[in-house]
């Protein structure tokens, strides 16, 4: 058995199973953006948020076993292990839209708040999907210029709350490898301890911030995309991932013929 099926068999293996594959699309650049308002119930219409638009679908439906494992994992004896971020080894694998609606779906129930955070610096979408203009967020919080309660922004969509990226810099790799980014993240971990922290990250391998930014939180969902990560590329992410609590693994955009186990297995082929 290879490296990448042992890391697989000993994360839980999660399924998406797609009517049509989801990649990172980018909203038409056509789409005027609207001001973000604290207590303003924001409407996006991207269809790709799909348990917001369409929570009966199969796709919204993968999202809602998503959370259910992911609630199970986080609910420890203990405590409560709040911070999860989500990643890929390489670009468009669908690890925004599976953060965006990995949140929603969270958000939609009565016990559970959350705060999606775009930790994506290179190329924030969150602001976009929301169909708001980019303003404070991370990055700002991170070189001292606002603090952490002037950057969220309560959605209105069930108890969801983002956290945009904020300003553009040159090289996030330093910024999340400093005593910064770790106090950013404890402190989001204490104010809110009860709320999920959902972190929308850059891919691992041609990025070195994410792998800073995984070994802060509490756990990482890793999102493969089936036909476009290679094998060498989820092996060469996870082995990068080393020392961090690897929650899981999310097979997105599967065919539907597959015979894949939801928990604990791997492909029987």
């Amino acid at each position: 058995m290879s490296k990448i099926e042992i890391a697989m068999e000993k994360a839980a293996l999660l399924k998406q199973v797609r009517a049509h594959v989801q990649v990172e699309q980018t909203p038409p650049a056509s789409m005027p953006p609207v001001s973000a308002r604290h207590g303003r119930t924001l409407s996006p219409t991207n269809p790709f948020l799909v348990n917001l638009h369409d929570p009966h679908s199969p796709s919204a439906e993968e999202y809602r076993k998503l959370k259910s494992v992911l609630v199970e994992m986080t609910r420890l004896q203990d405590g409560f292990k709040n911070a999860v971020l989500v990643t890929s080894s390489v670009p468009n694998e669908g690890k925004s839209l599976t953060a965006m609606n990995l949140a929603l779906s969270l958000a939609q129930e009565l016990d559970h708040t959350v705060l999606l955070v775009d930790a994506d610096l290179r190329r924030p979408v969150l602001h976009r999907y929301f169909e708001i203009e980019q303003g404070v967020g991370l990055a700002d919080v991170l070189l001292g210029e606002a603090r952490i309660g002037e950057t969220i922004i309560s959605t209105g969509i069930g108890k969801l709350s983002i956290m945009r990226a904020g300003a553009s810099i040159n090289n996030p790799a330093e910024l999340f490898s400093s005593s910064k980014m770790k106090g950013v993240v404890d402190e989001l971990k204490k104010r809110y301890p009860d709320r999920y922290l959902i972190f929308d990250s850059p891919p691992v391998l041609p990025f070195a911030e994410t792998r800073s930014l995984a070994h802060l939180v509490d756990g990482v969902v890793f999102v493969v995309m089936e036909r476009l990560a290679s094998q060498a590329n989820v092996k060469d992410a996870i082995y990068s991932l080393k020392g961090c609590r690897l929650l899981g693994l999310v097979y997105n955009a599967a065919l539907e013929s597959r015979d894949v186990r939801y928990y604990g297995g791997h492909d029987s082929k």
